[in-house]
């Protein structure tokens, strides 16, 4: 897959048993439809999270191209109290990440804060542990 932003190749990763596609680059990730919900730990928390998808047509951010369909996505507030701005392809391909917003968005959603996703999203994608494609750290 290549990612929206940079037009780089992203590579597959696996966290909690569910693939997701990350950009060594930018350090974005997308998520496939459904696969957001996998990642919370219980049913309240995936319906409160799900339900607090606000379209924000009003913003002039940059949108990207899914990188399944190619249309441009939609700009969606996700959260009660903390809002994150994230892309959703508005065919439901999925949802794209910038760097740092999964882990907000899975730190602001979940009940249990020694959560199991967000500590491996805090080993996988702490600056120290990414290299650069040259191999030093980035």
């Amino acid at each position: 897959m290549i990612c929206p932003v940079c037009k780089e190749p992203m590579i597959v990763l696996e966290l909690d048993q569910v693939e997701i596609d990350f950009c060594a680059e930018c350090k974005g990730i997308w998520l496939d439809s459904g696969e957001l919900e996998l990642l919370l730990e219980s049913k309240n928390e995936r319906e409160e999270l799900l339900a607090s998808f606000k379209k924000d047509s009003l913003n002039k951010e940059k949108r990207y191209p899914c990188p399944i369909c190619g249309k441009r996505m939609s700009k969606v507030l996700v959260g009660e109290q903390h809002k994150v701005l994230i892309d959703k392809c508005r065919k439901d391909h999925g949802l794209w990440f910038d760097k740092g917003e999964l882990k907000s968005i899975i730190q602001n959603a979940s009940k249990n804060k020694e959560n199991k996703v967000i500590n491996h999203l805090k080993q996988m994608f702490d600056d120290k542990l990414i290299y650069n494609k040259n191999g030093g750290d980035k």
